[in-house]
């Protein structure tokens, strides 16, 4: 049996969706940073749930994701600022 390679893998834990939306780049980024918010949200509470995790520290790092996430969106839609990433 073959072994992935660390791309491969990576696609599978991480994988991105395609862009439906209209193409500008503020809102490709604010997608990508979309995307990256909700896989760590899952692992997240994935740690949680299996008791990785205490259910306090699970929600102060989804706070922190959720704060991240709205400073990207206001980041994005006042384009003089340059875009964050999460």
């Amino acid at each position: 049996m073959q072994r992935p390679n660390q791309q491969e893998t990576d696609k599978f834990i991480s994988p991105r969706s395609r862009y439906y939306g209209q193409v500008k780049p503020e809102n490709l980024v604010f997608n990508a940073n979309l995307q990256e918010f909700a896989q760590k949200l899952v692992i997240i509470t994935s740690l949680e749930t299996n008791g990785k995790l205490s259910a306090n520290d699970a929600y102060k790092q989804i706070k922190l994701l959720w704060k991240q996430l709205k400073r990207s969106k206001k980041q994005l839609l006042n384009s003089n600022d340059p875009p964050v990433s999460l």
